[in-house]
């Protein structure tokens, strides 16, 4: 039965009507938050879910491990989403420019990371050397997978392709270009670099090798190194797809050494050490040190610098200390280096007495390197691939690349580097030429002698004001190794252990 309304009730009509629809509007958009509040929550879980994901970086797998769920294989989880990027006022731009070789150049990369991060800064993308004694052509990207490498430091620093075209010189802008002082701790940064972007608002660093000291660097700033390092400086999928290839065509045929046999043109010319070398070959190498200006001695006594042990070994003196150290003809070799000076010839004795001595021209088809040729820093790349996944690395001279590949391989877990004591074996070289030794007693004295230089955990050698001795950073990068270790126990020698 219909309800009659009274005339009151009838006047209040629309403003009822007007009430119910505020309502409806009212729970509509109550309903439309919630929704929105159970999206967020699920967000948020899913997020919280891919933070435990992380895969597990240098355990020696390659690829994903596969997890099995009733016997079946199951798909690895996605990566994590990039972490935030870190929120700060930029001081300014650094624009860097590194110097030297691959690995020369990689620590260069990291240390300009760090020092960005210290002041500041916003970081351009490092240039690349090309006007060293390989000419390489590469930049960054060639051999660096710069997108990972911004984004997996965006929450330490904003690092930007190129300048903005404000910056540009078309527009008529100069910046600040200097070296740092080398061998710089913060303070010097702080205090004195610092200052300069208040007014130029761009600096570009021209020369970075050595700018940052070994030691004396806070512990956050030493671990970036090493985040920079082990972590953000990736290789291009191309050169990490044949990297791991080299290594595992080796590694079907056994264990191995790798061998960094620095015996090129550049190494001897640089050094000045020309013993095994020919009259003609020793006027060479002088003629191509005068060629290059900024290599500072050009007058060098060779068997002076020799018996200071600050040459490379010769092919023939690697043999004799390979055989001493106890490895045998069954030992599989790959020589990580360039053009051997001397070629073939040099390396006759060294084939004589290990005749599973590989190279990766000889490994690899030849159109798996084209790509690669002429682009000597590429092809270092590689060499360093293989080094790090080695079983033992010896280096014949602790330059750039022996040192960086050290300090790899033990983050990696003290795998074994047999650093040669060149002092110590050059004299007992000349003694078994002379025959004062015989070849019992050299063999005894060579493996007592490198007992305790075989990787195993130790302290960096500090030498206050003189950091071109002391240990480098990048070789014993102790303040990331404290995990598994205790930071205490680093200072002891350890037990004697076998070379092989």
């Amino acid at each position: 039965m219909e309800v009659v309304r009274s005339e009151r009730d009838i006047d209040k009509l629309p403003l009822l009507q007007g009430q119910a629809v505020q309502r409806s509007r009212l729970q509509a958009w109550f309903i439309r938050i919630c929704s929105s509040i159970l999206i967020w929550t699920c967000l948020v879980q899913l997020v919280t879910v891919g933070e435990l994901w992380h895969p597990r970086l240098f355990t020696g797998e390659l690829g994903f491990r596969k997890m099995s769920v009733g016997g079946e294989e199951s798909l690895p989880s996605s990566p994590p989403p990039p972490v935030p990027s870190r929120n700060y006022r930029s001081n300014g731009f650094l624009k860097v420019s590194c110097n030297g070789g691959l690995n020369q150049m990689r620590s260069e990369i990291c240390d300009m990371v760090t020092i960005a991060r210290l002041l500041n800064l916003t970081l351009v993308v490092p240039e690349l050397d090309k006007a060293s004694f390989w000419a390489d052509p590469s930049n960054f990207e060639d051999i660096f997978d710069v997108r990972h490498f911004i984004d997996s430091l965006r929450d330490e620093v904003r690092i930007i392709k190129r300048l903005p075209k404000k910056f540009g010189a078309r527009y008529g802008f100069k910046p600040l270009i200097m070296p740092p002082v080398s061998w710089s701790n913060e303070k010097y940064y702080l205090q004195q670099i610092l200052p300069l972007f208040s007014q130029h608002k761009v600096i570009y660093f021209n020369k970075t090798d050595a700018r940052l000291a070994n030691n004396g660097i806070p512990l956050e700033l030493q671990k970036l190194r090493c985040h920079v390092n082990f972590q953000a400086l990736k290789f291009t999928p191309e050169i990490e797809a044949l990297g791991n290839k080299l290594v595992h065509i080796l590694q079907e045929k056994g264990p191995y050494l790798a061998l960094h046999l620095r015996y090129e043109m550049d190494m001897l010319a640089f050094s000045g050490c020309t013993h095994g070398c020919t009259v003609e070959e020793a006027e060479e190498l002088k003629r191509l040190r005068y060629a290059f200006p900024w290599w500072r001695e050009k007058e060098i006594v060779s068997e002076e610098r020799r018996s200071h042990g600050l040459c490379p070994l010769t092919p023939e003196e690697t043999a004799l200390i390979l055989r001493a150290l106890g490895f045998d003809k069954e030992t599989q070799i790959y020589i990580a280096s360039g053009e051997i000076y001397g070629s073939e010839r040099r390396l006759t004795s060294l084939r004589a007495a290990f005749p599973r001595i590989v190279k990766k021209e000889m490994l690899l088809d030849p159109k798996d390197l084209l790509q690669f040729q002429n682009h000597s820093s590429q092809m270092a790349a590689l060499d360093f691939m293989v080094s790090v996944a080695s079983n033992i690395f010896i280096p014949t001279y602790d330059g750039n690349m022996a040192r960086v590949v050290e300090g790899h391989r033990r983050y990696l877990g003290f795998k074994k580097t047999i650093k040669l004591d060149r002092i110590k074996l050059v004299e007992l070289l000349d003694l078994l030429q002379n025959g004062t030794l015989t070849w019992d007693e050299f063999s005894a004295a060579v493996q007592v002698a490198h007992e305790r230089r075989i990787g195993q955990p130790s302290q960096r050698k500090v030498i206050p004001d003189k950091p071109k001795e002391e240990d480098y950073f990048y070789a014993n990068p102790q303040e990331c190794l404290c995990e598994s270790i205790s930071c205490d126990d680093l200072s002891s020698p350890g037990n004697a252990t076998t070379i092989i």
